[in-house]
């Protein structure tokens, strides 16, 4: 037996020619690790699922580091799963084509776990999509021995209880350890003749860091508000604990990662020179639950490198952390990847440095980083706003490295920025044209013409684990005022010398429609569920696509099954409420999180708002 005959020439006949960009359906990529065969002599059969397109999960590294990690585990194989585009999705129901796995197209049913990684929260309903043409229950507890163990991870898993309702398994943590340990105790069960049911508790009671919300009682109070969520049996943790990479420089890693067939969102060898962030920014999740941090060696780094250039061929090299700046070795392995791979043709990219590390890396960086563009993160526009969301940059620092990208040889810039952070004015919104006009300007001191600024501006999404869990996001006339706000100061005003200069500056902001829901389900409990199962059968799909995107079906969803979006997105919550992953510890102690969070207030020199307060509206 090789690949499933019968699905994989209905695939190639009957999908294939109906769809925009088959290639990113054929799978057989090289370096894939999988061959026919494989899958039917596997003790343990994985579906690594990614709820989004092609071009999106072939550049998650996460993925292709868990893909390796299964295939190169005695007796397991693992395949790929990624989530078919509208038009797929409707050829393949229109003739009943169930879920396929990439690699040798076998019924994505057939798994004994069914592997998917949460990113975002606007993938919820295509995790959805992918269990419903997979022909596996939407709901975990309608399961039964003939279904595959439905299992999530990922940043998005960190909260799993929107999506409870769902999953049987959730990992919270590191995967390279987990999938492994996971992988062990499921091939022992399965050989004793374990039932997938009874698999259950067995691996939530014996691995600290496994979540199974079904075996989790949630209590709620008359306000709505949780009351407690208790484990069902004493042999079950109250507390689930994160499970952390002990040896981050040998940890597993593709050195033969996949080459797509298609163009995907980046095409280059990335490879993990650090995990975590030494820094905390107060809003930023990854920085607080990504910890310790871990470093790889250079010498790890280059032998790495080594072997995935002679099995790619690419001629980018991506050096990537939630902080690359921080990397503490970095001068010397740009040097070195620059000495190794330059005289290849090959270049060097990174993630958004921050500031107060450009300048000592600027000289480096004008020799070996291309110029077709560079993106730092200011993240606030004045510098008040900056301290307090512990986002290390003066405007000196900032000025002082946009000289220097300048005179680098960079005339293009792309700035992050951030509305909606506690505390806020209007002054810090207006302050982002002011902010990216006069980075514009800079470029004039050493004597060039202005530079061209791209401000992208995103909607702060309070996340949990972070001292922000408990701030309300303003409304979504807040954010809608602020597009106003900064649209008419990008005209320029009557000044013809201040249009002109305005020519140079671009402002782009992420849909307010959209940020409000994230912030719905990020801090949302499982109560949510229904409101997600509802918004997909009404239609909803790849909710962060902006071709896609339609809030009027989850304005419905949320009114149909009795959710208030306010009371999740825009309340203050205070810090006697018991939060929907208390009982999960990902980050740091409560009480560090409500000293960062008062201090927040305390450097911006305003009262902190009382529970249950929602911001007012922006004036314009």
């Amino acid at each position: 037996m090789t690949s499933h005959p019968s699905l994989s020439d209905r695939v190639s006949r009957e999908l294939l020619p109906a769809v925009a960009t088959p290639g990113q359906y054929i799978g057989r990529e090289i370096n894939q690790l999988v061959r026919d065969g494989d899958w039917p002599a596997a003790d343990v059969r994985v579906v690594v699922a990614f709820p989004d397109t092609y071009t999106i999960g072939m550049s998650h590294l996460g993925c292709q580091i868990l893909y390796w990690l299964c295939n190169h585990t005695p007796g397991v194989c693992a395949e790929r799963v990624y989530c078919p585009w509208i038009d797929a999705e409707r050829r393949m129901r229109d003739r009943g084509i169930p879920l396929f796995t990439w690699d040798t197209r076998q019924p994505a049913a057939q798994a004994d776990i069914f592997a998917v990684s949460l990113q975002y929260e606007m993938g919820f309903t295509n995790l959805l999509t992918l269990l419903d043409l997979a022909d596996i229950p939407l709901r975990a507890a309608d399961r039964d021995d003939r279904h595959p163990l439905v299992i999530a991870g990922g940043p998005q898993a960190d909260n799993p209880e929107p999506v409870a309702d769902f999953l049987d398994l959730v990992v919270i943590g590191d995967g390279e350890e987990s999938m492994s340990a996971i992988l062990a105790l499921y091939k022992e069960l399965k050989s004793a003749g374990v039932r997938r049911r009874d698999m259950i508790p067995i691996m939530a009671e014996r691995f600290p860091w496994v979540y199974a919300p079904s075996l989790y009682d949630v209590t709620y109070n008359d306000d709505g508000t949780i009351r407690s969520c208790r484990p069902t049996s004493d042999r079950l943790p109250a507390t689930i604990h994160r499970c952390q990479t002990p040896d981050f420089e040998n940890a597993p890693f593709p050195l033969r990662p996949l080459l797509p067939y298609v163009e995907v969102v980046h095409d280059r060898i990335g490879i993990e020179i650090m995990r975590g962030c030494p820094q905390r920014c107060r809003f930023c999740h990854a920085g607080y639950t990504k910890r310790p941090v871990g470093v790889r060696s250079v010498e790890r780094i280059m032998r790495m490198l080594e072997e995935m250039y002679r099995a790619t061929g690419h001629h980018e090299i991506g050096l990537l952390s939630l902080s690359t700046a921080d990397y503490p070795h970095l001068r010397e392995l740009a040097d070195r990847v620059n000495a190794r791979f330059g005289p290849r043709g090959v270049n060097i990219s990174m993630p958004s440095l921050r500031i107060d590390k450009m300048l000592q890396n600027i000289p480096w960086m004008a020799n070996q980083v291309r110029k077709s563009g560079l993106t730092i993160a200011a993240e606030a526009a004045r510098t008040e706003m900056r301290e307090a969301i512990r986002k290390k940059v003066t405007d000196n620092n900032l000025f002082d490295a946009m000289r220097e990208i300048y005179a680098g040889g960079w005339r293009r810039v792309k700035v992050y920025f951030m509305v909606g952070f506690p505390g806020e004015s209007e002054d810090d919104v207006a302050g982002i044209w002011d902010l990216s006009l006069r980075m514009s300007e800079a470029r004039r001191d050493i004597g060039k013409g202005p530079a061209d600024i791209t401000a992208s501006v995103s909607f702060l999404v309070p996340k949990p684990y972070t001292p922000f869990q408990w701030a309300a996001q303003p409304r979504i006339e807040y954010f809608q005022n602020a597009r106003r706000l900064l649209a008419r100061l990008s005209k320029g005003g009557d000044s013809r010398a201040a249009r002109q200069l305005a020519k140079h500056v671009r402002v782009k902001t992420h849909d307010p429609a959209r940020s409000i829901l994230e912030a719905v389900f990020a801090r949302g409990d499982r109560r949510l569920s229904a409101a997600i199962e509802r918004a997909w059968r009404l239609g909803a799909r790849f909710d962060g696509w902006d071709e896609t995107f339609d809030f009027s079906i989850w304005t419905r969803a949320l009114a149909e099954t009795g959710i208030d979006a306010d009371w999740y997105a825009h309340r203050e919550r205070g810090y006697d409420e018991v939060l929907p992953w208390d009982h999960i510890h990902g980050g740091p102690d409560r009480d560090y999180l409500e000293h960062q969070y008062d201090d927040v207030y305390v450097k911006l020199n305003r009262p902190a708002p009382a529970a249950g307060t929602i911001p007012l509206p922006l004036a314009v």
